[in-house]
């Protein structure tokens, strides 16, 4: 219960933000807090993030001024819920489900995670916010012959919302990187209508205009000024593959004697979108859980025979650059980093939401 009474006198101090705020944010999977931090951006009151892992904690706290919840969505208390959002707003409702069993790279294998889906839409029912957003894969829509997906419509819909969604090319959103989301919007107020694309394919954010100017490095280093700015270490043979790679390509690229056994076989014939170096001039190639390992993607940076950095990754997820993931002095961890910025939202992408949401409320008087 103490997190709870933090959050109830969080939200008794937000009661003096008022109309200056556009509607208070409540973020279910909230991970390291991407999303949250586009809806802050644009004015929203973030007033709780819920995930079941402890490492989302730190920067979800520290750099979104929200209590964070180490809780089970599937286990949460709608009644919770409502206690927390800020008397007197919009009270809007988020989250991006895992999207990893909805995913081509789960490989058809079962995932019993898809059902917190479910648990999402069960809170909605529940809480009946104003607003709802959910973003996740576009397979989604596709999963289970698309039963998954059309439940939770229906389900919102029963409960008299209105409902839109769109797939959302993440470059038409200022985002560096060529991800496509599905992203729905549904209101108790009347169409939400979909978040409106801020760019077009001749102003696209490249590679280049995002980590261009940043320290070089070399394999397993890091930048002395900026902790977040390393890199993995790559064995001798990963070094002569890096350095036999082009920008937009992969293992195909090589001499047979560089090629992994497991490309040499019939069964990995098809993995064609590994070991390859991004391209400068470019959006980069969607940004995964592993982006730090050269060979899990085109991670390799344009020219510095190295994959690229945490503070690389980060920066194509768009988030600024003082984004706090860890305590100053801390150890900084690859793997878990790079788990919680490949598993955000880009927070370009909540940015753009969140306007549509505003604009939104601003249409239907709230």
């Amino acid at each position: 219960m103490p997190a709870l009474q933090t959050s109830r006198g969080a939200a008794e101090a937000r009661q003096g933000v008022g109309v200056s705020a556009r509607g208070s944010v409540i973020d279910l999977f909230c991970g390291a807090g991407g999303l949250s931090h586009g809806f802050r951006l644009e004015g929203f009151d973030i007033v709780a993030g819920v995930d079941f892992d402890a490492k989302c904690k730190y920067p979800f706290e520290r750099n979104n001024d929200a209590p964070f919840l180490l809780e089970d969505v599937a286990k949460i208390d709608a009644g919770r819920l409502n206690s927390l959002f800020t008397p007197g707003l919009p009270r809007v409702l988020v989250g991006c489900a895992p999207c990893q069993p909805f995913s081509k790279y789960s490989q058809g294998r079962e995932d019993g995670r898809w059902q917190l889906l479910e648990h999402f839409s069960r809170l909605i029912c529940e809480v009946q916010p104003d607003v709802v957003s959910m973003e996740n894969v576009p397979r989604l829509q596709k999963f289970m012959g698309s039963a998954v997906f059309s439940t939770f419509v229906r389900a919102l819909r029963n409960n008299d919302y209105f409902v839109d969604w769109k797939i959302a090319y993440c470059p038409d959103y200022g985002i560096p990187q060529s991800r496509s989301r599905l992203v729905l919007l549904a209101s108790r107020f009347g169409p939400p209508g979909v978040p409106e694309a801020t760019h077009t394919a001749d102003r696209y954010r490249t590679v280049r205009d995002v980590i261009g100017d940043l320290p070089a490095l070399t394999a397993g280093g890091a930048d002395q000024a900026d902790p977040l700015h390393r890199c993995s270490e790559l064995s001798e043979n990963n070094v002569k593959r890096m350095r036999a790679s082009r920008p937009g390509g992969s293992w195909r690229d090589w001499k047979q004697d560089l090629v992994t056994p497991c490309h040499r076989r019939e069964t990995g014939q098809g993995y064609s979108s590994v070991y390859g170096r991004m391209k400068w001039d470019e959006p980069a190639p969607t940004i995964t859980t592993q982006f730090f390992g050269f060979g899990n993607g085109r991670f390799g940076h344009p020219e510095q025979d190295r994959a690229i950095s945490l503070r690389e990754g980060a920066l194509i997820q768009t988030f600024p650059p003082d984004y706090a993931f860890v305590p100053e002095g801390q150890k900084i961890e690859i793997k878990t980093l790079g788990r919680l910025i490949g598993n955000a939202v880009p927070v370009s992408l909540g940015q753009a939401i969140a306007r549509r949401i505003s604009a939104h409320l601003e249409e239907y008087g709230r």
